[in-house]
């Protein structure tokens, strides 16, 4: 595994999850509230590639690993070097690091130019981007055809009528309401790129 850019370890803006406070994203209680194996379950087949957006250490990016199985691959897209380090390790001690791929972005862009995906996760981090709407256009150009973008939302930073903007910003880019998935203490839609 290896991180791609050379942004180097510059800190974070404002709004984003710092690594040094990031201990809470991979707790057990987390784990119980937020079960990333219940939440993807039936969205991700072996063979699939999959990125996790805004990975963090990690947390939905072994899951889908798993998930993908030997054939498969997950690409893990953070701002921050320390956080794809700590999803190295945790890979490399979980045995899936030959799965995962991982990929630090710069602030305004995900850098995924010509890669392509069978889905895209986006976990409590649309609200931290600079530009919702450059955002999923990006990710729109990034999905294969049919390919889908699970997008969640947290309830206490996120507002009805802001997350419901951000889906219409997705919808006018192209992609498909699919369902509205229930996830604890969040506001969840499936689409996809028909």
């Amino acid at each position: 595994m290896s991180a791609a850019g050379d942004a180097g370890d510059a800190r974070p803006a404002p709004d984003v999850c710092s690594a040094e406070r990031a201990g809470w994203l991979t707790t057990p209680v987390r784990r119980l509230i937020t079960n990333p194996t219940r939440i993807l379950r039936g969205l991700v087949q072996p063979g699939d590639t999959a990125v996790d957006l805004g990975c963090g250490p990690g947390f939905f990016t072994l899951p889908l690993a798993e998930m993908v199985g030997d054939g498969g691959s997950v690409i893990a897209v953070d701002l921050q070097a320390a956080m794809l380090e700590k999803v190295r390790v945790r890979a490399e001690h979980e045995s899936l690091a030959a799965r995962i791929r991982l990929h630090q972005c710069p602030a305004d862009s995900l850098g995924l130019e010509g890669e392509r995906a069978d889905f895209a996760l986006a976990f409590w981090m649309v609200h931290e981007v600079p530009s919702a709407e450059r955002f999923l256009n990006e990710v729109h150009g990034l999905l294969r055809d049919g390919g889908r973008l699970l997008l969640v939302e947290p309830r206490g930073h996120v507002s009805e009528e802001a997350f419901a903007h951000t889906v219409d910003l997705a919808i006018w880019d192209g992609m498909k309401p699919l369902a509205r998935p229930r996830v604890t203490f969040s506001r969840a839609v499936l689409l996809e790129r028909p």
